[in-house]
C-alpha cells in the first residue's frame, strides 16, 4: 500500500515562527517521500544549526542533527557507508554557504549521491537576523545597523562550478512545485541542490512574500522549450544559456530545474572501480564484532602511542 505523507510526520511540536517558509519545505518533503514510497528507515536527513535545522525532528526517518556547517560532511559519511540510503541535507544558507562552504564545494567535486535542500532566507534567523551569505549587497534588514556591504553568494553558480550535477531553485510557498523538484532530485544519481527561496517574516523585512511573488517565474512555463538535461556531449552547447539563467536575479527571479547532467559518474561508481566489491559489501554491511569482541580494538591499534601511568 502506498504511503501517506502523514507516515513521515512525528509527534514533535513544530517550532517555527508563523508564516516561516520552513513549514512549506517540511510539507513538500514529507509529501515527496510519500509519493516516492520510500521506507522510513531508508531515508536519512542531516541538518546543521539554524531554524531550518530542526527539520530532522519533524520527519519520521533516520536522522542526524549535527554541528554548525557540517551536515554535508556527515551526510557524505552516511552515504559512503551505506550507498543504498537516500541521504538528504536540509539546512540554511548560513550553515551551508558560510561556515560549511568548503564542504559544499567538496561534495560537488565528488558527485556523491546526496540531496542538498538549501533553506535560503538570506539571514541568520536563529541568532536574530544577521546578514547571511545570500543577502544582496546594500540590503538593510531590520536587524542590521548598517546596509550589507558584502556581495551575495549565488548558490546556483557555486554549485555549478563545484560540480553538482542537479541544480534547481524553488519557492517555499509553492509546495506542489517544490515537492516535484525534491522528487526529481532524489531520482537523480549524483549531488543535487535545490536552492529554496523563503521569506523570513521575523527578521527579513525586505525579501517578503510580496517581494518574491512580484519577481519569481518558472523557466518551463515562460519557455516551453526549456531543457536542462545534459545527456550527451552535444548537449553541452546548452551551458551558456543555463549559466545565463543562473545569473538572472533582478528584476525577475527564475525558478525550476536549471541543470541536470547524467554524463558524470557518481562517486560510488568511481569507488567501485578502485575497490571492486564496494557496492555489494559497503561498510554498513560489514561485521564490526565477532562473538561480542570488536574487530578493531583501539587499544591494540594505538597501544604504542598510549601514555603509561
Amino acid at each position: 500500500m502506498a504511503r501517506n505523507w502523514m507516515d513521515y510526520k512525528t509527534d514533535m511540536w513544530v517550532r517555527w515562527c508563523p508564516a516561516c517558509g520552513n513549514f512549506g519545505i517540511l510539507t513538500a518533503l514529507q509529501r515527496a517521500l510519500a509519493e516516492l514510497d520510500l521506507p522510513n528507515e531508508k531515508v536519512t536527513i542531516v541538518s546543521g544549526i539554524g531554524c531550518s535545522s530542526r527539520i530532522p525532528y519533524y520527519v519520521k526517518t533516520s536522522n542526524i542533527h549535527t554541528l554548525h556547517g557540517r551536515p554535508i560532511a556527515v551526510a557524505q559519511g552516511v552515504k559512503l557507508a551505506n550507498p543504498d540510503q537516500v541521504v538528504i541535507v536540509a539546512s540554511g544558507d548560513g550553515d551551508l554557504l558560510g561556515i560549511g562552504a568548503g564542504h559544499f564545494v567538496a561534495v560537488g567535486r565528488r558527485n556523491i549521491d546526496i540531496k542538498v535542500l538549501l533553506h535560503d532566507n538570506a539571514v541568520y534567523g536563529l541568532t536574530k537576523g544577521q546578514a547571511a551569505p545570500t543577502l544582496p549587497l546594500w540590503f538593510k534588514t531590520k536587524a542590521l545597523g548598517q546596509p550589507n556591504i558584502q556581495s551575495a553568494v549565488n548558490p546556483l553558480l557555486l554549485a555549478f562550478a563545484s560540480g553538482f550535477t542537479f541544480i534547481a531553485r524553488a519557492y517555499a510557498y509553492h509546495i506542489d512545485q517544490l515537492k516535484e523538484m525534491i522528487k526529481a532530485a532524489i531520482r537523480h544519481k549524483g549531488t543535487s541542490l535545490i536552492d529554496i527561496l523563503q521569506p523570513c517574516p521575523t527578521y527579513n523585512d525586505i525579501m517578503t512574500k510580496e517581494w518574491y511573488e512580484k519577481r519569481i517565474y518558472y523557466l518551463d512555463k515562460e519557455d516551453p522549450s526549456w531543457d536542462p538535461n545534459i545527456e550527451k556531449p552535444e548537449d553541452l552547447k546548452k551551458i551558456p544559456k543555463i549559466v545565463e539563467k543562473m545569473m538572472e536575479w533582478e528584476p525577475r527571479i527564475p525558478l525550476g530545474i536549471f541543470y541536470r547532467n547524467t554524463m558524470v559518474e557518481p562517486f560510488d561508481v568511481r569507488i567501485e572501480k578502485i575497490m571492486p566489491g564496494y557496492l555489494q559489501n559497503p561498510p554498513a554491511r560489514r561485521p564490526v564484532e565477532i562473538n561480542g569482541r570488536a574487530l578493531t580494538n583501539p587499544f591494540h591499534a594505538f597501544k604504542d602511542r598510549l601514555v603509561q601511568t
